[in-house]
Order: structure tokens, then C-alpha cells, then sequence
């Protein structure tokens, strides 16, 4: 049972972030008075097509990029989808090769294993045991028939931060005036707290998630530079420039724009915010609670990103003992936490069973608190210690 005396702590942002009010307010207008279809032509139903032209206006000041180069999705899945299935059919004449890493998110991955089927090749490049890419690694994978490469900016599980620039700048030096391969990043996870400019990060294409930077859910972007082509998944009435048919979710992609540019705008002093937590969260577990690792690089990751492994346990006890604590946290990815399997992220770090089964993610956000993370601290190792007791591989 859950003590109603401990107010709910909520370490899972990485997961999914709570509206913002703020967001909410620029919302609202558009669920219940312009509430018309954006494409019919009367003056009513143009105040919806002004408002998704002002919020491609604003995420496009955002990413550096020109507006025609935002379509707007339903998700992040959907984006990386929309590029890789897109980009593979439109290009497949050029070539049929792709890159990209073993830590992606399961929607890079699941895409490009259905690629795999129908004929591409993908390279899955090995990260070191810090969860970081070597970029030398991706310049010596490229060949004459690569597409395009997709490199994850900052891992939802573990939190490490790719050298995304770096990878970019290497790729188009390599091409010289040739139009492939192309550089696809999702940068879902980084948009709270890394830069987004696309002109300085070198890439052709971004996914971007509003359920990650305190907008809706059911919302995300594309930039797919001017050029890129894609075939689309969606076909119907040719929506966002006939790329993604379907009615445009308005108040949604309104609260998106709006969602992108306050992280942006406040990335920096909410970093200097978050650091000391995660840091003191980190030291703390390791000093306090024998046979725990930190899973991923210890300086080059989100400032809100905490992922242990606790040597002989599996995490789902952890996240439940947690949970009764009324504190919620999270094992691998939330988009496949009800899989048994240990993350493949973890797995890809090179570690043995006995600790890719504990690792146990915390993600910090708007209101967590530095006592919050004492009350953690405080209860966490006593969790550890009688899990352990009754576990039979301790």
C-alpha cells in the first residue's frame, strides 16, 4: 500500500512530462471556438490554418530552418518512421545501405529491421562501454551506396549525448557535392536541454516529440531539409505539403510550437538546475549502496539522466518497491517496459546478466526538488539491501 502521508515524487520525465500551463493557455482556443477544419476555405476555419502557420514559423526560428521544412506528426515514432521508411523507398536507387547504432529507440529500430527485410543493409555500429559512439567508427562504415545514417542525440535510457555535430560534419565531408548519404538524428530526449539549431548540428533531418518538453501528447515534428526526398505513409487529402495527409491536429501542434521554444528559451538555466541533482543522486547511490554502476557516460549526458544497475536484481522489484514509496521511476524505455527482456540499450554497453536486468532509470524535471532526491537517497538503499536478502542470485 502506498503511504498517503509521502507526497507522490515523479523521476520519470524521460518518459513523458506534464502539460505546461502556459502551454495549455495557447491551447485552449483552438479546442472549443476555432475549432474549423484548417483546409476549408472560409474565414473561420483559417484562423486553425493561421495558427499551425504561426507554430511552423516558431519551431522553424527554433531549428535555424525554413518553415516549409517543419511537418508536423503525431508522435516521434511516427517522424522516425516518416524519415526512415520515407527516405529508404525515395533513395533505394541510389543505394541500399544505412547506419546506425545499437542504442537507438525501438522506433529506429523496428523500421530499419523491416528494411532488413525487403532487402537493405544496416549497419549497427557498437558504442563504447560509456554509451558514446566513436565518430571514426561511423566515417569508416560509410560506403559509395549509404543513404543515410540515423544517430540517437541523447539516449532515453541511459542519457549519453552523441557527438552530433561532430558525426554531421564527417558525413557531409565525405559526400563533398554529393546528395548522399544523408544524416538523420532524433533529438526527442535532447530538445529539453541540448541545442537544436540544425545549421550547427549538420543534419538533414530531426524528430522532435512534444510528450518530452511539457507539451501535448499525440504531437511531434519532422525538419527534413529542403531537397530530402521522402515518399509518404500516410496518403489522402495531402497535408503538410502533401507529404502527411490528414486532418492537422490544431491544438496540438499550436501547443507544441509553443512547448519547444520555452525549454529552449530556459535550457540553460534549468541544465544549471538539474546538475547538482543528478550528480548528488549518483554520488549518493554509489557511495551508499554496494554493487551499483552508473550506466552510461559520467559528464556526457542529459543533465536529468540517472541510470544504475544494481548488481542480481531485476528492476521491475525495484520500480515496485519504489512505487510504494510513492516514487515513480522507470526500467529501460517506457515504450517497452512491459517487455521481460533487459534493454538492449544496457545489453549494448557490454555488461553480463547479472546487472542488465536492475538497471533502474530516475529523470529529472519542472519541480523536482533537491529534498526530493534526500527522500530517495534515504529509502533507496534499505530497498536495495532487503531485495537482495531474499534474491537467489545474491
Amino acid at each position: 500500500m502506498k503511504d498517503a502521508s509521502n507526497p507522490f515524487i515523479y523521476f520519470d520525465h524521460a518518459a513523458t512530462t506534464p502539460l505546461d500551463p502556459r502551454v495549455l493557455k495557447v491551447m485552449e482556443p483552438y479546442f472549443v471556438e476555432w475549432y474549423g477544419n484548417p483546409s476549408s476555405i472560409y474565414r473561420f476555419a483559417q484562423k486553425a490554418r493561421q495558427a499551425i502557420d504561426g507554430a511552423r514559423e516558431q519551431t522553424a526560428k527554433i531549428l535555424e530552418c525554413a518553415p516549409r521544412e517543419i511537418l508536423f506528426t503525431s508522435c516521434g515514432t511516427e517522424s522516425n518512421n516518416f524519415f526512415i521508411r520515407g527516405a529508404a523507398e525515395a533513395s533505394q536507387k541510389f543505394g541500399r545501405h544505412i547506419i546506425t547504432t545499437k542504442i537507438e529507440h525501438d522506433s529506429v529500430l523496428k523500421p530499419l529491421e523491416y528494411l532488413e527485410s525487403q532487402g537493405f543493409e544496416v549497419t549497427y555500429l557498437n558504442v563504447g562501454e560509456d554509451g558514446v559512439i566513436n565518430v571514426h567508427d561511423i566515417a569508416a562504415a560509410l560506403r559509395h551506396d549509404t543513404i543515410f545514417v540515423t544517430v540517437m542525440y541523447a539516449n532515453n535510457e541511459i542519457g549519453t549525448i552523441q557527438p552530433i555535430a561532430e558525426i554531421g560534419k564527417t558525413i557531409r565531408e565525405r559526400r563533398g557535392r554529393e546528395k548522399f548519404p544523408l544524416f538523420h538524428t532524433d533529438a526527442c530526449q535532447a530538445a529539453p536541454y541540448l541545442e537544436c539549431s540544425v545549421k550547427n548540428l549538420h543534419v538533414d533531418a530531426m524528430t522532435l516529440n512534444g510528450g518530452k518538453i511539457y507539451g501535448p501528447k499525440g504531437v511531434g515534428a519532422l525538419f527534413v531539409k529542403e531537397g530530402v526526398e521522402l515518399m509518404p505513409l500516410l496518403y489522402g487529402g495531402g497535408q503538410e505539403y502533401r507529404k502527411r495527409s490528414g486532418t492537422e491536429n490544431v491544438p496540438a501542434i499550436v501547443g507544441f510550437a509553443e512547448a519547444l521554444e520555452l525549454v529552449q528559451e530556459n535550457r540553460e538555466t534549468e541544465t544549471k538546475r538539474l546538475l547538482p541533482l543528478r550528480d548528488k543522486l549518483v554520488d549518493g547511490i554509489l557511495k551508499k549502496i554496494p554493487q551499483s554502476q552508473l550506466n552510461g557516460h559520467r559528464t556526457k549526458r542529459l543533465p536529468n539522466n540517472v541510470n544504475i544497475s544494481f548488481r542480481g536484481l531485476e528492476g521491475e522489484a525495484i520500480l515496485l518497491r519504489l512505487d510504494m514509496l510513492n516514487i515513480a521511476a522507470s526500467s529501460g524505455s517506457a515504450c517497452t517496459s512491459g517487455s521481460l527482456e533487459p534493454s538492449h540499450v544496457i545489453r549494448a554497453l557490454g555488461l553480463s546478466d547479472e546487472w542488465t536486468h536492475s538497471s533502474t532509470r530516475f529523470t529529472f524535471g519542472h519541480g523536482n526538488t533537491n529534498q526530493e532526491v534526500d527522500f530517495l537517497l534515504a529509502h533507496l538503499p534499505q530497498v536495495i539491501a532487503e531485495l537482495r536478502e531474499s534474491s537467489p542470485f545474491m
